[in-house]
């Protein structure tokens, strides 16, 4: 039988600070005499009690992880943090209905950006605040998970980032404190930076505070119906773009250069290739807006370089409706979705790594048909892949395109029209937010979605967001075999 019991520990200290979180909404309400800071307090009271509780009815000192536990914990801890985060949704005055507020939720904390409120500008800034916040702590939660937690697991190939002192699992929960502490305050110093970037830039000292925590996250959930397009600001795109790289970029690298190996973060493979394929998108999505009565020019350089970086990193940010700049453009939008950044970053996606890997497999296949005595050897950042690496990486990107073609599937059952079913499925497993067409679009909302498709793209968030085999896993029999 699995022991439970470091499993709630984790958890329930994972929840006490959700619910120490919860308090910041709650005084921003109250400061400005919104109601709603009886629901932010009342969400903060039962989520403290539930975490505390958690924590102390289980007699455990220095919790350890076995593999399967490790699992379990990755999952529930989403599943419940999730769950608990929707509370203050339900009872604010929009109330929402739970479907709604999970998925809300949900989407925040899994850095995605999809959404199902309307009116923002009329929201409570408890509220606004909240998701924000909701983003911010998924972002730096995911590159912890990354960084301390896959390659132990040896989800999708991530076992190419595991180090020396990653190799016994029974280390994880004191190496992803150790980390974690590290990790928070890199992420802080750069979300402080976003913050002054986007006050020069002409934001208000509320929106750059939202803006730097879903910016930073790569999650894209603004304070206004009309997101980036509310601000009519070049400098604010600017800003963007270099914060979205900033949290695309694999945060292991920014603790080199912490201790003076600044170098490391240029001479990465993965760091390059992020960049090369940003440019070639930024470029093609410039020149996607070219027709007689559209000339291209400085202006639409800006705006390509702004979407192309906010859909690559899965932000999902917009300030037009992209869509509608031509039919290649959008094929080219819905290819960037599934790219995302680099592993051990809070972007999403498929990531780049894989990608290299990829093309690594496809060389040594190509080679061999060519020379079939050669010997090529497949790398990666100099070093040699090892077979079950690529396997993996393989498997994942062919779960991957499974989930996606399944979960549309499902979707269209309910009668939703092929275009909206293809792309929500892939807004929310690659943890984009925004999609394409009328419903789902940059100008559109996910609102309309019956309930049933939005349980079913917040399974598509969770299963994007946890790498696919740390949720799948779980329903596999074996699992649970001792």
């Amino acid at each position: 039988m699995i022991d439970f019991r470091p499993i709630s520990f984790v958890i329930g200290a994972l929840l006490a600070t959700l619910g120490v979180a919860l308090i910041i909404p709650t005084l921003m309400d109250l400061a400005v005499g919104n109601d709603n800071w009886r629901s932010f307090a009342a969400a903060s009271l039962v989520t403290l009690f539930t975490g505390v509780a958690l924590s102390v009815s289980q007699q455990v000192k220095a919790p350890e992880l076995s593999i399967r536990q490790a699992f379990l914990l990755t999952t529930l801890a989403w599943v419940s943090l999730t769950a608990f985060s929707a509370l203050p949704f339900v009872w604010s005055d929009m109330k929402m209905g739970y479907t709604d507020a999970y998925f809300e939720a949900m989407s925040g904390l899994t850095t995605t950006g999809a959404t199902v409120i309307t009116q923002l500008d009329e929201r409570s800034p408890g509220i606004l605040l909240w998701r924000g916040i909701l983003q911010w702590l998924g972002g730096v939660g995911i590159i912890v998970m990354a960084l301390a937690v896959m390659p132990m697991l040896q989800i999708g190939g991530m076992q190419l980032f595991r180090t020396e002192s990653s190799d016994n699992s029974e280390k994880i929960v004191p190496r992803a404190a150790q980390l974690a502490s590290t990790i928070t305050a890199v992420y802080v110093f750069l979300s402080l930076l976003c913050v002054i970037g986007y006050l020069l830039s002409g934001m208000s000292l509320f929106d750059a505070i939202v803006h730097s925590m879903t910016t930073l996250a790569t999650g894209g959930l603004s304070s206004h119906d009309a997101s980036f397009g509310y601000f009519k600001s070049d400098a604010v795109l600017y800003v963007a773009i270099i914060f979205m790289i900033c949290g695309s970029l694999p945060f292991g690298l920014y603790l080199y250069a912490l201790n003076g190996r600044v170098n490391r973060l240029f001479k990465d493979s993965q760091v390059r290739w992020f960049l090369a394929i940003l440019s070639v998108f930024i470029f093609t999505a410039w020149l996607s807006q070219f027709g007689p009565e559209t000339p291209i020019g400085g202006k639409e350089l800006l705006s390509a370089a702004f979407h192309a970086t906010s859909i690559m990193t899965g932000t999902g940010y917009a300030m037009e409706d992209y869509g509608a700049w031509s039919t290649s453009a959008e094929v080219l939008f819905f290819s960037m979705m599934f790219v995302g950044g680099c592993a051990g970053s809070a972007s999403c996606g498929i990531k780049i790594f894989r990608i290299q890997v990829l093309v690594e497999a496809i060389k040594q296949r190509t080679f061999a048909v060519i020379q079939p005595n050669g010997i090529y050897v497949p790398r990666y950042n100099g070093r040699p892949i090892d077979d079950r690496v690529m396997t993996a990486v393989l498997c994942f990107i062919f779960l991957f395109l499974l989930c996606f073609a399944v979960i549309t599937f499902l979707i269209s059952l309910y009668g939703i029209d092929l275009i909206t079913a293809i792309s929500a499925t892939a807004a929310c497993i690659t943890n984009v937010g925004p999609g394409l067409g009328d419903i789902v679009g940059p100008s559109g909302n996910f609102q309309p979605l019956p309930e049933g498709v939005k349980w079913l793209l917040s399974l598509a968030m969770l299963l994007g967001r946890l790498e696919l085999f740390t949720v799948l896993v779980l329903f596999v029999p074996t699992f649970w075999r001792s």
